[in-house]
């Protein structure tokens, strides 16, 4: 099979709303009047963010769905998606398999891919997403305001738990097993949570790195501090020592659940999103004058955060 059969047979579909898709040297998109383009890029490498014997279908899934989480992030309605994929040798099977998935998701949420690339060589897997938002609308990184609650979506830390037990540094049984390997391997970008919170949240991140790490994210570019409580953390109740699971929750990683900051003023607004969306949104602390971020245990005294995320190059 040729690189250009590849592209033809597993990812060439029609994209009828760019003016030109696969096939050409660029991609071309008109973005409508009074609309800002927003661009991610995120690449998946093998044995770095998945094992070699993943399932291609969920892991066609993963590599859109982490792209589509920055797009939540920046409260932007995914349009568009370039896929660049280094591959050890042409598996049609795995190829089916792969692209099943990614574009379950794609049609899920109305992304077309407009183009990519492939080549020879370990397993890699890029995606470049493009999306809309009104001017001026976007969801950012600099907002965040002394006083401002501190929110986050969902369960935290269950990826990074069913990856601890996938590489056997512990154990988990039934349900909670299946829930978070779920988390893991099959990630839910919260594409109406981040397009919702437009005019509400005064800054939002996409966890990936793990809560502390990328709150810091906010933190930096807001120049601002925090204070969370470590008891006020969602966490996975049941079959886990509580204490791993802050820790998973805290500084894990790979949960792709919303990080925002907003006015207490917004509370009860928060409150009837999260029912509104059947989704879990919990507060978690304040943002402070100053900088840094202080974790306070049940007794209200400040720990020690030994693990603050995820780093390539740590």
């Amino acid at each position: 099979m040729s690189e250009f059969d590849l592209i033809e047979r597993y990812f060439t579909r029609p994209a009828p709303s760019a003016a030109l898709g696969v096939g050409d040297d660029a991609a071309l998109v008109a973005v409508g009047a009074g609309k800002e383009l927003a661009v991610s890029s995120d690449m998946l490498v093998c044995g770095t963010h998945f094992l070699a014997d993943a399932d291609p279908f969920l892991l066609g899934h993963k590599t859109l769905a982490v792209n589509l989480s920055d797009m939540a992030a920046m409260g932007a309605v995914p349009r568009w998606a370039t896929l660049s994929l280094a591959l050890p040798q042409a598996d049609g099977p795995w190829l089916q398999r792969f692209s099943d998935g990614f574009f379950a998701l794609a049609d899920a949420h109305g992304v077309e891919l407009v183009g990519g690339d492939t080549t020879r060589g370990p397993l890699n897997l890029c995606v470049t997403i493009m999306g809309e938002v009104p001017a001026g609308r976007a969801l950012r990184r600099d907002g965040a305001q002394p006083d401002d609650d501190i929110w986050v979506s969902g369960t935290l830390g269950r990826a990074a738990l069913g990856l601890a037990h996938l590489q056997g540094r512990l154990r988990l049984y039934d349900q909670v097993r299946e829930d978070c390997l779920q988390a893991l391997h099959q990630p839910m970008p919260r594409i109406a949570l981040g397009l919702a919170l437009r005019g509400i949240a005064r800054s939002a991140i996409d966890i990936s790195d793990g809560l502390y790490a990328d709150l810091g994210h906010i933190l930096q570019r807001s120049a601002v501090g925090a204070e969370l409580e470590i008891a006020a953390l969602p966490c996975v109740e049941t079959g886990v020592e509580a204490e791993r699971a802050q820790q998973c929750a805290l500084g894990g990683g790979d949960d792709y659940e919303l990080c925002f900051t907003a006015p207490a003023a917004a509370r009860d607004t928060l409150t009837a999103l999260a029912a509104q969306l059947d989704l879990n949104l919990t507060r978690i602390g304040k943002i402070r004058a100053g900088r840094g971020c202080v974790v306070r245990d049940a007794a209200g005294m400040e720990m020690k955060i030994e693990k603050a995320g995820y780093d390539h190059f740590a």
